[in-house]
Order: C-alpha cells, then structure tokens, then sequence
C-alpha cells in the first residue's frame, strides 16, 4: 500500500474517534477539528509513514504532541497579551504588528525548545538578564 493510501485509509478510519478524543481534552469541538486535521498533516507529512500495529496509539501520540504545542501557544499568546495591556495606548504595536511578533515568538519558541537545557538556559541568561559568559559560566 502507498504511503498516501495508508493516510487515507488512517484517516477514514479513526478521524472521528481522534475528534471525539480531542473534543474531550479540549471541550472544544472547533478546536478539536483544527487539531485533528494539524494531526493528520503532521503524518501526511511525515518522511515515512510507519507500519502501524495500533493506529489509535500512533495518532494519540501525535495528537498529544499537536495539544501541547497548542497549549505552549495559549500560554504564549496570554502573556503576550498580558504584555500589551501594560503598554500605554500610544505606542501598542497595530494588529498586524501584534500578529507578526505573536509568529516570531512562537517561532522562538519552537528554536528554543530544540536546545539542550543548559544551552538554552545560557542563551537565556545572557540575552535576557544580560549576563556575561563569564557570568554564566560561573
């Protein structure tokens, strides 16, 4: 069977129960739809789709991994959010300016969280805190 075909074939098969699994973590059925479909993207684009043995795992682990990143997201966005309300009104960025640096956090965020720990934490320490590498070596 093709790659294509197993997709297809996952997808007929299990997007409503993933729906349905989604919709209980969330208690959102229109957020429950938009996960399910970054699920199946996520394994459509995939370099190879695996032989699967239980597909209802395979997509939980996905699911789990597309429900924490939207999480991280949330969090990002309500602190983003949070930033802008302590901004005087005069310089608070347009909505497209906030739609742009609400992407290139979120980006940050993904290039952050593919260091190791403690290399992060020295980028962090220095571009946030200003410390020295002297500093954060010690």
């Amino acid at each position: 069977m093709q790659p294509s075909n197993t997709v297809e074939v996952l997808y007929h098969d299990h997007h409503h129960w993933l729906t349905g699994w989604l919709r209980r973590k969330l208690g959102c059925p229109e957020s429950a739809a938009d996960l399910a479909q970054d699920t199946f993207i996520r394994v459509l684009t995939a370099r190879e789709t695996p032989t699967l043995i239980e597909p209802r795992a395979f997509l939980t682990t996905i699911a789990k991994r597309v429900l924490c990143n939207h999480y991280r997201r949330q969090d990002l966005e309500r602190a983003y959010i949070d930033a802008l309300a302590q901004m005087p009104e005069h310089v608070a960025p347009s909505e497209e300016e906030r739609a742009i640096i609400l992407q290139t956090l979120m980006e940050l965020d993904q290039l952050l969280d593919g260091l190791a720990p403690l290399v992060k934490r020295a980028f962090l320490l220095s571009q946030l805190d200003g410390l020295t590498y002297a500093q954060i070596g010690a």
